[in-house]
């Protein structure tokens, strides 16, 4: 297995080890012809971070689940494999990898689709005259349609942005300009065939939901890693627009870095969903709590055979058949309307992508239903506008109490938007103990914050500073100057939300303040 070209990126060694294995089927595979699956790689300790210019501007108006991530890359693959008999070992065998911080999915296989037979008859020069033609494309800019020029082809997609209304269709922002030839459009950047995913296991569906959004452990034994890699994508995207703040990967071999972390039965699974093909995991994953093993995805003109529920101990090392090896209870009952109008779609041969409209569509009321109330206590912790005055600091926002939260839920509860019924109490105490809430938390937590320090500076700008200044001290005025610049600074830095108009009106009063000092103290301050 040999790393034959690289562009643009630079890797350390063990990377390159990585992406070498992740990059071809882990277990034998008779089959031939074209296959695309993709890969997540943890970045190696001590790595510097690439750090792109507009990576905090891209994050602050992308979706949550659409960052741009530090810490992992993602890997698209269009592997071929074919007879050859002037091939050493009878087989034509060699991946095209295209590698990202970005999980735009749908956007980089359909681009695979496009280079890799080229590249496959052409090799090496083909695949430098694309990566120029990559390099002069914009950055991905949350809100705006993108025109890609490849290979004589016009790539045409919309990233999406957080201010989109989740579950709205996408914008069709075409540029004026007539493009020729017309250019290929995708209707998503990143969303997958849910409903081609999770054909085996519809029934099961409000299971899988409640083992991702509590951040459970989960096994995909898949027979290759297209349909590894797409369960685990499709696993983790059932939560949106809820961040699924666990690790994931959706293919994972027994070459990698962290198989001994994973397999270890010294210490409790870590909280990750992880794809595999390998039956050599069968054996050593065993101890997992949950574990879904699926067939080929086969579309066909009925409700595919749905897996079982079975118990963990039913686990057979060779010979394993499709089911959900679990002893989970759910929390909620299942939608059995759901999977009434998925059947109708079936038998009307309503085409793939109204069925995971509708699919995805469930998913989304039902993460918002739970979300909401957290969402509305949450906002209650804020402090009030009219506490906040300019020369204290903000007050702070109330800690979040469990306890509060859970008595709102009798008249505020997700009753209110959603059908379903169950323990929804018990799901949600389950969920505060998951990396999930922490996350949630943590990045309502942070926005908040920044909301108050705009709303402090606000404040300050519609005091009157020159009053204010009649009866302080020069140590208290100096003290003050360093404050806002302090805050200046920080506002630039956080791109707290503020209008530029207000930033700049702190800046005037800085310089009012300062020449209103003895001119020692004022060179003293111009120069700090």
């Amino acid at each position: 297995m040999v790393m034959e070209n690289f562009f643009t990126m630079c890797f350390c060694l063990l990377q390159k080890t990585s992406i070498c294995y992740l990059s071809f089927p882990d277990s034998y595979s008779g089959g031939l012809g074209d296959t695309q699956f993709s890969f997540r790689l943890r970045q190696s300790g001590g790595q510097r971070t690439t750090h792109y210019e507009d990576d905090g501007e891209y994050n602050r108006e992308a979706p949550l689940t659409l960052q741009r991530e530090s810490a992992h890359y993602f890997g698209y693959v269009y592997f071929r494999q074919v007879k050859d008999s002037s091939m050493k070992r009878g087989y034509f065998q060699k991946s095209l990898v295209l590698v990202s911080r970005l999980p735009y999915v749908n956007l980089f296989q359909s681009l695979l689709q496009l280079i890799a037979p080229e590249y496959f008859d052409k090799l090496e020069p083909c695949l430098e005259a694309v990566c120029n033609e990559i390099d002069q494309w914009p950055p991905p800019v949350p809100g705006q349609t993108l025109n890609l020029p490849v290979m004589g082809v016009v790539i045409q997609v919309r990233i999406p942005s957080r201010v989109d209304k989740p579950g709205s269709s996408p914008v069709k922002q075409f540029n004026q300009e007539n493009l020729l030839p017309a250019p290929l459009v995708l209707p998503s950047v990143h969303e997958l065939d849910l409903f081609r995913c999770f054909q085996p296991v519809l029934i099961h569906i409000q299971m899988l939901w409640e083992l991702m959004l509590l951040g459970e452990p989960i096994v995909v034994m898949a027979p290759s890693p297209t349909v590894s890699s797409e369960m685990v994508l499709a696993l983790t995207s059932c939560l949106a627009p809820l961040k699924y703040c666990c690790d994931y990967r959706p293919y994972f071999t027994i070459h990698d870095s962290e198989f001994k972390e994973y397999t270890t039965r010294t210490q409790a699974p870590p909280n990750i969903a992880v794809g595999v093909t390998n039956p050599f995991f069968i054996k050593t994953l065993q101890h997992w709590p949950h574990i879904l093993r699926v067939g080929e995805l086969r579309m066909s003109g009925d409700l595919p055979k749905q897996v079982k529920v079975k118990k963990l101990n039913k686990l057979k090392t060779l010979d394993t058949k499709p089911g959900i090896y679990t002893s989970y209870k759910t929390f909620l009952h299942k939608d059995k309307t759901l999977i009434k109008r998925l059947l109708k779609g079936i038998q009307r041969k309503r085409p793939s992508e109204v069925q995971s409209a509708l699919l995805r569509r469930h998913l989304l009321e039902l993460t918002q239903s739970f979300i909401i109330p957290l969402e509305h206590y949450i906002a209650s912790l804020m402090p009030l506008q009219r506490a906040i005055t300019p020369w204290k600091n903000p007050p702070q926002i109330r800690p979040f109490r469990q306890e509060d939260f859970m008595k709102t839920l009798e008249h505020a509860g997700p009753q209110l938007t959603c059908v379903l019924k169950g323990d929804w109490l018990g799901l949600y105490r389950r969920f505060f103990r998951s990396p999930n809430f922490d996350g949630w938390y943590r990045q309502r937590h942070k926005e908040m914050t920044q909301k108050l320090e705009a709303l402090h500076l606000e404040a300050i700008c519609e005091a009157n500073i020159v009053a204010w200044m009649k009866d302080k001290s020069e140590v208290e005025i100096v003290d003050l100057v360093l404050k806002l610049r302090e805050k200046l600074v920080r506002a630039r830095c956080q791109h707290l939300p503020v209008k530029e108009e207000t930033l700049q009106r702190v800046s005037l009063y800085i310089e009012t303040i300062i020449d209103s000092l003895p001119e020692d103290l004022q060179t003293v301050l111009h120069h700090h």
